[in-house]
């Protein structure tokens, strides 16, 4: 069903707002994940602003909602995004990756508030998730675990180790998402380690599978809402099937911009890129919006 206009352009602003924050900190930084960062951001702009439960003044809350960033390199979205909810000061924006920052490529769980989990060293996010899940379950709470994945980071026999072990205990409190950018460091995730038929092996593993567009802020909000509203015995996994470099003309669907750095020049024009595609995304949601 549609979002409502009102919210779906909210939602939008508020990811516009925050891919500039990402821009930001890569031209502050000299570099970082951009790419995965641009790709991945709409997905945080909705959990963090429409669906998880978080205090600010108390972010140690116990009954909050818990998220793992098991593609830890999107620290470069997570950070800014973590700044702009009122965890962090934002002036640490300005210093991450930095020498002696508290702000990390890979953002540390005892150094930057917020952050439910240190990841990084890739595959080993759903499995911590599993865990916080099953805890929650298992202390009567109930707060929701979300979970992002990299398509990448698939390759990874781990991750499907924890999915065997999501399916038996039916944790379904848990909802996963793979950002399904099909690009990785050094090339197509297909060319790579062939994944398709990727929706198919989360079925067999046991989960109720969402194919969407993870760049839609209405689709990713239908597929949570059905995630949430799961009264079944499977979770959920959610294929976000993105754009490397979502809404930067010049860095979109290339794998070369997993990693870059931006110059003077290619801030400007990323940030005019950006204001285009805000443009557009926003008539898209006048258009479908209830």
């Amino acid at each position: 069903m549609p979002l409502k206009k009102d919210e779906w352009l909210a939602l939008e602003k508020k990811a516009f707002e925050l891919r500039n924050l990402c821009l930001d900190t890569t031209f502050w930084a000299g570099s970082g994940h951009i790419g995965g960062g641009m790709s991945v951001m709409d997905m945080m702009t909705v959990l963090y602003h429409k669906y998880m439960r978080l205090d600010k003044n108390n972010p140690n809350w116990e009954d909050r909602d818990r998220f793992v960033m098991s593609k830890g390199h999107a620290g470069i979205a997570y950070a800014p995004v973590l700044v702009d909810y009122g965890f962090n000061d934002p002036e640490q924006l300005k210093t991450f990756n930095l020498t002696n920052s508290k702000m990390g490529i890979h953002l540390d769980s005892n150094k930057v508030i917020g952050v439910d989990a240190s990841t990084g060293s890739l595959g080993h996010g759903m499995s911590l998730a599993a865990g916080m899940a099953l805890a929650a379950r298992m202390k009567g709470k109930d707060y929701k675990t979300f979970c992002i994945l990299g398509d990448g980071e698939c390759d990874e026999g781990s991750n499907w180790e924890a999915a065997m072990t999501i399916a038996h205990y039916k944790i379904t409190n848990l909802v996963c998402f793979v950002d399904r950018n099909k690009c990785m460091i050094d090339g197509r995730t297909e060319d790579v380690m062939k994944l398709e038929p990727f929706c198919d092996k989360w079925r067999a593993f046991g989960f109720e599978v969402k194919d969407i567009d993870g760049n839609n802020i209405n689709e990713l909000c239908d597929a949570i809402d059905e995630a949430l509203a799961n009264k079944g015995d499977k979770p959920y996994m959610i294929v976000a099937n993105t754009l490397k470099g979502c809404c930067i003309d010049f860095m979109e669907d290339d794998y070369h911009w997993h990693y870059g750095a931006l110059n003077e020049e290619k801030y400007e024009l990323a940030k005019k890129s950006l204001e285009a595609s805000y443009k557009k995304r926003c008539e898209r949601a006048q258009k479908e919006g209830l």
